[in-house]
């Protein structure tokens, strides 16, 4: 059991990347949400455009002579950058709003296939690039989003996220239903988050409450929460929880399934301190 002697304050610092570099990343974003914001650009062709100059800088390779396996495939992966092109896994579920998604389904396929790239592990310009993505797939965002890499979602236009909240790696946010994140919440590494169920007995029987996530709630590593609960603002859910129930407000939950298992002590006195990765 740790004591609070074992904690030292460590907020995050400021790293500055290379000054030409960090020019040509805020160009390029510049750019990008300026073409976003013009009415006239078809997300479809937007999406296929970036994806290709980021995955083939020099020009996509010419495929091989012939129709052999060769050419097919090399015509295949070309067609891939192209949203038209492909199906995803929430086009097939039966409560899709068709409106909503094809408007959003660019957007979630450039976020994805930036991740898979060369930039999507810059954290610096992918912070960035996911937050300008983010605001026009969620419902709402608010203020200093940050979602670091490889984190999926199911319809995208079902998130409804406040002031600064943050989503680390390989999390798994199931807005079938509907997901409520209330600012200065966190969700850490591959924790699941769903807002869908089927019934034990019949699979094609779903149900899609929302899910809400309190503000500055903290969801720890490889936590899952199930659809319809709602996250009291304060509580914390402990690693590899498994929460089926509603949470207390100011409490810890762990297990599985997840229970209380203590109250959070007062907060720590301590300065404020700039996020790094904060909007100006």
């Amino acid at each position: 059991m740790s004591s609070p002697s074992d904690f030292r304050f460590l907020p995050l610092r400021r790293v500055p990347p290379d000054p030409a570099s960090e020019r040509a990343c805020d160009r390029w974003l510049a750019r990008l949400d300026e073409e976003l914001s013009d009415p006239a650009t078809d997300p479809n062709d937007f999406c296929r455009r970036v994806l290709e100059s980021i995955h083939f800088p020099g020009g996509f390779p010419a495929a091989a002579a012939g129709d052999g396996d060769a050419s097919l495939a090399s015509r295949i992966a070309r067609d891939q950058l192209d949203p038209r092109n492909i199906t995803l896994e929430p086009e097939y579920y039966r409560d899709i709003d068709p409106q909503r998604y094809y408007r959003v389904k660019p957007l979630l396929w450039l976020w994805e296939m930036f991740d898979k790239s060369i930039l999507g592990e810059n954290v610096h310009l992918g912070v960035k690039f996911r937050r300008m993505l983010a605001r026009r797939i969620f419902k709402r965002c608010g203020r200093n989003f940050k979602a670091f890499h490889f984190v999926k979602f199911s319809f995208g236009y079902g998130m409804e996220v406040g002031d600064d909240v943050v989503v680390h790696r390989h999390v798994l946010l199931d807005d079938r239903g509907g997901i409520r994140i209330g600012s200065g919440a966190s969700v850490s590494d591959y924790a699941n988050v769903y807002s869908h169920s089927h019934h034990v007995s019949e699979a094609r029987d779903v149900r899609t409450p929302a899910t809400v996530i309190g503000e500055r709630v903290r969801i720890a590593y490889h936590a899952t929460i199930l659809a319809g609960v709602k996250l009291a603002p304060d509580s914390m859910i402990g690693a590899g929880a498994l929460v089926s129930r509603d949470t207390e407000p100011g409490a810890v939950h762990a297990g599985v399934p997840a229970r209380l298992v203590r109250r959070k002590p007062e907060p720590l006195d301590r300065p404020e301190t700039r996020d790094p990765l904060g909007e100006e």
